[in-house]
């Protein structure tokens, strides 16, 4: 018997939560890419519309959400959690394993948690368009869905490599309004840089970035929109863990492990960080596990220092784990996944030993996709899936040990318009790829010599 555990949407939360009031450290400074120097709101104002910048900066532990917002959250807000007891009979373990469901929202993953106030903030602030990026395409389709509900124009870059690996993902931006083109584009100047050199160039998130922000850098009534790794992005997304705590409650439980994929951190941070909440303030000890693909491995292979988040070196210097601002991930099908960097937030409290970090490959992750799937019903993003597989590590972890752990990850999208990928693993023809060490060295040779 599948158990649900259901909010009221009056439970939907009031406010996000800022983790940055708890942290035992601030975090590292950002720095402006010409100077060197630390950045203020001025330096932003080109790209972000002033209210989202002031979250960005905040150190305010809760930040009320607008009634507005609230109110198409309530499209599919509160979103379900249910205990997996199906997976856990498939795997013969004797440990809780409980998943929180993203899936349910119009887009069809977590991303429409930060497309909503983005677009809000943009239009309450005069901005008429939004220039953006996607990997996989589930970022793009919550940002075409956030424009078509606030009447904002909206450029989608796509990485290339998803644009020809997943093309309803394009349709469904399309459907909804925006325009979508594959990334390196010859509608930049970075864009075309790129092809110039690399003209069969399979794009990266990294190069999306610099044709989105170029786009709106150059134009005053756009703004650029990131779908992660902002401080920003990673509050509005803590609505999952704010909301999974009180379904926790409900199933009478609380969870040892929590667990998200990781490629920019806005997964993990909106399960994660009212948990890790829980951690700091010594009232639980609960373990954040991100989990990522050992194709493209920034928190477990990368290296703690400042870089661009971008290709083109257009944006500013955070300090996070990274691979190298030029850093190009085989075309793996977790598109989502396939950043160099990572949040720094993220970043700096992996760093500081608060959250662990695990990377997989991709076929042992389609195989636990498909025990899900063929267990609980679901079939679920190959993002998401990195958190299924882990979640089944700990458990077999746990039998092993004699222990009984309460595991809970974030099933952050479907993955009915990954079906090519699927195709591919049930066929034999999914191969596995770990990054070079020498190619990570390569390009972490090419960091800016900036920071400590």
């Amino acid at each position: 018997m599948q158990v649900k555990f259901l909010l009221k949407d009056s439970d939907i939360p009031k406010t996000w939560y800022n983790i940055i009031a708890d942290m035992p450290k601030p975090p590292e400074a950002v720095l402006h890419p010409g100077t060197g120097k630390p950045i203020g709101p001025a330096d932003l104002a080109p790209l972000f519309p002033m209210p989202l910048i002031e979250q960005e900066v905040s150190s305010q532990r809760e930040i009320p959400i607008p009634d507005e917002i609230r109110e198409i959250y309530a499209l599919w807000r509160p979103t379900p959690m249910f205990r997996a007891r199906r997976l856990e009979e498939a795997i013969g373990t004797k440990s809780r394993i409980y998943y929180k469901y993203e899936g349910v929202s119009p887009a069809g993953s977590h991303k429409p948690n930060t497309s909503i106030p983005q677009a809000y903030y943009n239009k309450m602030s005069g901005r008429k368009r939004i220039a953006t990026e996607t990997g996989a395409g589930q970022w793009g389709s919550a940002m075409a869905i956030a424009g078509a509900f606030f009447g904002l124009e909206v450029k989608v870059y796509m990485v290339k490599v998803s644009y020809n690996q997943k093309p309803y993902r394009r349709m469904l931006m399309e459907a909804y309004g925006a325009k979508v083109v594959a990334s390196p584009s010859p509608d930049t100047n970075s864009g075309r840089g790129i092809l110039a050199q690399a003209p069969d160039s399979p794009g990266s998130l990294g190069i999306a970035i610099s044709e989105a922000v170029e786009d709106a850098a150059t134009r005053e009534d756009t703004s650029y929109a990131l779908g992660s790794v902002l401080n920003h992005v990673c509050l509005h997304q803590t609505v999952v863990g704010l909301e999974a705590q009180e379904q926790m409650k409900l199933a009478g439980d609380y969870p040892d492990v929590v667990i998200a994929c990781c490629g920019g951190g806005s997964n993990l941070a909106g399960i994660g960080f009212p948990f890790l909440r829980d951690k700091i303030a010594g009232k639980r000890n609960p373990r954040i596990v991100a989990v990522e693909p050992s194709s493209c491995p920034t928190l477990t292979k990368g290296v703690y220092a400042y870089d661009f988040g971008d290709t083109a070196q257009l944006t500013p210097l955070v300090k996070m784990y990274t691979l190298g601002h030029d850093f190009v991930p085989a075309g793996i099908h977790a598109g989502g996944l396939r950043y160099h960097g990572d949040s720094p937030l993220v970043s700096q409290l992996c760093h500081e030993g608060l959250l662990d970090a695990q990377a997989y490959n991709q076929t042992v992750v389609f195989q636990s996709a498909v025990t899900f799937a063929r267990s609980e019903g679901l079939l679920p993003a190959p993002e998401s899936s990195h958190a299924i597989h882990a979640a089944v590590v700990e458990a077999k972890q746990a039998d092993q040990e004699g222990k009984q752990k309460t595991i809970l990850f974030n099933l952050s999208g479907h993955g009915f318009f990954d079906l090519t990928a699927y195709d591919d693993f049930l066929n034999g023809r999914l191969q596995d790829y770990e990054y070079p060490k020498e190619k990570i060295a390569e390009a972490l040779h090419r960091l800016p010599k900036v920071g400590a």
